[in-house]
């Protein structure tokens, strides 16, 4: 019984975490990325994957219009959906890293063309690599990305993210919150019953 009372907490409160990542539009969004802080070592879709002034720049795509981005040395893809989804393609082998080589790290500016603040940046599948990836909003409409840390467990492995939009502080409580609050409140019944006998 026990047992059960913890799992219950536990899925409660993971429940109720995701409640409050509200999704963000990427609709029409245009993005800016870096890699390893250079604009040169990233290609857009927009500019045909092409080295030249401002192609490390594209606007993001309907669902099959292929990746929005490719770093010029092929080894990462990266594909946004309107939803918020990132997904990461490792394309090959990584090569051996020298000393003080600067990782795989990356950013995405979406300037204003979002209709909302970015609020999380979030991990959603993982199991294709060992490692954790390094997520983390620099802005309200920046992100960051480091791949350095991870092994990848096979050529054209992914991984995916979720960009979410930051409380607009309306007060407003989703409805999936309310209900892991109704379990979490069960819970902790059931545990004071089970105490009290």
């Amino acid at each position: 019984m026990k047992k059960t009372i913890m799992e219950t907490l536990v899925l409660a409160a993971l429940a109720t975490g995701q409640a409050y990542a509200t999704p963000i539009s990427l609709d029409n969004a245009t993005v800016t990325a870096t890699y390893q802080g250079a604009a040169d070592g990233i290609l857009g879709l927009d500019h045909g994957f092409q080295a030249e002034a401002g192609s490390n720049s594209s606007k993001v795509h309907e669902p099959g219009a292929g990746v929005e981005f490719i770093t010029g040395d092929f080894l990462f893809a990266f594909d946004f959906a309107a939803d918020g989804l990132l997904t990461v393609y490792n394309n090959m082998p990584l090569p051996e890293r020298a000393p003080g080589d600067p990782g795989y790290r990356f950013t995405f500016d979406f300037g204003s063309t979002l209709a909302a603040p970015i609020g999380s940046f979030t991990l959603l599948d993982g199991s294709m690599v060992s490692g954790t990836p390094g997520l983390s909003v620099l802005d309200g409409h920046t992100v960051a990305l480091d791949l350095s840390a991870l092994t990848w467990n096979g050529d054209f492995a992914t991984l995916s993210a979720q960009i979410g939009a930051a409380d607009t502080g309306s007060g407003d409580v989703p409805e999936p919150a309310s209900v892991a609050l109704m379990m979490l409140g069960a819970a902790g019944l059931a545990a004071a019953s089970r105490r009290a006998r």
